[in-house]
């Protein structure tokens, strides 16, 4: 198999699996962060299988037919918000050998994605009243709870390339 075809193959079945995943957040209502978050470990799949622009791929087409096929649903659009771009946003600035910038970028990015999710919802979808909690307690506690989520996320990561990095085909 041709490393082309080999990158377009893994992408549509990562793609397809991280869109499953979505699909599951409507029957699961109760887990629908956490089906985005899952999700997203497909497009880390992606990338550790065949590079950034794997991954790339696999975002794309799975936020836009996420989006597309449950367009009532709001995991297709935490998942094309934050969740699925992240793994590959992560990579990127884990490239980077200062751990303290590292965490400042990851910050940044998730409190601009926080940031404009919070004002779509606010101003599009949702009227929040005298009830609204305000950007700055989302962005705390978001940031609080994305610490959690990439520390988890890296552990998850550590243990794909351990069990099942390798296994579709050749090693790099």
């Amino acid at each position: 198999m041709g490393r082309r075809t080999r990158v377009i193959t893994l992408s549509a079945l990562f793609s397809a699996l991280a869109v499953i995943s979505l699909f599951f957040a409507a029957l699961w209502p109760s887990g629908e962060l956490a089906l985005a978050a899952f999700a997203s470990m497909f497009v880390a799949a992606a990338i550790i299988e065949e590079g950034v622009a794997a991954g790339l791929y696999v975002f794309v087409c799975s936020a836009a037919l996420g989006l597309i096929l449950f367009p009532a649903m709001p995991s297709p659009l935490f998942y094309a918000a934050f969740f699925g771009y992240y793994p590959i946003l992560k990579c990127l600035v884990e490239r980077l050998r200062q751990k303290p910038l590292q965490w400042i970028l990851k910050l940044v990015f998730l409190n601009a994605a926080l940031a404009a999710m919070f004002f779509f919802m606010k101003s599009i979808v949702f009227d929040f009243g005298d009830y609204s909690p305000g950007i700055s307690i989302v962005c705390v506690v978001g940031s609080a709870i994305f610490i959690l989520f990439d520390y988890g996320f890296s552990k998850a990561i550590r243990l794909y390339k351990y069990r099942v990095h390798g296994r579709f085909g050749h090693r790099r």
